[in-house]
């Protein structure tokens, strides 16, 4: 896939998840098949964007590129400001937030509480694009709720602004992330626009995936809560669609390697404490589906200390081999 000056090896996108999708987590997607690997988001608001919690989620060292930033805000002067800014810090891609469902975002009137407002999603979109001179791409969901589906509409807004790719989640602010996402609305949204459409919602297996491009016919998919534990998953969808075939799972072996680099990823980002906090739902989402891994997560979250967590994990391993 093209994107601007960037030739992206697939269509398969990793999605922006805060308290996620952070550089180790990033990393270990790109390598295991992700196209694109996008950045937590980040806040518009000047007296946020030299915290130090924006300040690692734009940690970007040792990453492959193309690098994709999401950024979140509401006013059309300052979104521009952070897409310079961060294009200044290394940003190839900007990416825009117009998907979170989350009240403390929606409160202030960012993230899919935007949807409600097409006149001012086209200013937000028109400032960002004229700011810089990297792609622009755009997150949505379908509308801010099921009878007020405005997709279609936002979409061709954002192609009359410039903005060079699309990712639409299938459902609507007011759904969150309740009940299946419907791919319809992402149909009608390929079929009205000239740019790539990326389908986002619910592809939990190879087979979801390949089904929701036929579905909706979109250029690619975005992965979220199904790559979480398993950024492996790139590697079964990638396969699947080019031979028809289910990989098997990875062995304990691998999984272990993976573990034990995503940990030590975290540490090396976060400082040991508040990396063992961070680590702790990744441990769980990795042994979710391993013998004894649920007694495994019940253990390791009362750990307190990063040698503790690390000698943990090489137990639980090292039993799983035996």
């Amino acid at each position: 896939m093209q994107l601007g000056a960037h030739v992206l090896r697939n269509a398969l996108f990793l999605a922006p998840m805060a308290g996620v999708t952070d550089r180790p987590f990033r990393i270990l997607a790109r390598r295991y098949g992700a196209g694109l690997a996008i950045s937590e988001m980040v806040s518009a608001r000047p007296e946020l964007r030299g915290s130090r919690k924006s300040l690692l989620r734009i940690d970007h060292a040792g990453e492959p590129g193309p690098v994709s930033v999401q950024i979140a805000g509401a006013e059309p002067a300052q979104m521009a400001e952070a897409a310079r800014d961060n294009v200044e810090r290394g940003a190839q891609i900007i990416d825009i937030n117009m998907g979170c469902p989350a009240k403390k975002v929606c409160n202030v009137y960012a993230g899919s509480a935007l949807l409600g407002n097409e006149a001012l999603v086209a200013r937000i979109l028109e400032a960002v694009v004229a700011a810089v001179e990297v792609p622009v791409t755009l997150k949505i969901r379908t509308g801010p709720a099921p009878e007020r589906r405005n997709a279609v509409r936002i979409a061709r807004i954002a192609e009359d602004c410039g903005v060079r790719l699309l990712a639409v989640h299938g459902r609507t602010r007011a759904c969150g992330f309740a009940g299946h996402a419907e791919y319809d609305t992402i149909a009608e949204v390929k079929a009205s626009v000239h740019l790539p459409v990326i389908a986002n919602g619910d592809i939990e297996t190879p087979r979801a995936a390949r089904a929701v491009l036929a579905r909706t016919g979109a250029d690619g998919l975005m992965i979220g809560r199904a790559a979480f534990g398993r950024p492996w998953f790139f590697r079964e969808i990638g396969h699947f669609l080019a031979t028809g075939q289910e990989l098997a799972p990875p062995a304990p072996a691998e999984i272990e390697a993976v573990v034990r680099e995503h940990l030590e990823g975290l540490y090396a980002l976060y400082g040991d404490e508040q990396g063992l906090r961070v680590a702790r739902k990744h441990l769980g989402w990795y042994t979710r589906a391993l013998p004894e891994g649920e007694r495994f997560r019940q253990a390791v979250v009362r750990l307190e200390a990063a040698a503790t967590q690390r000698a943990a994990v090489n137990d639980y391993f090292a039993r799983l081999a035996a």
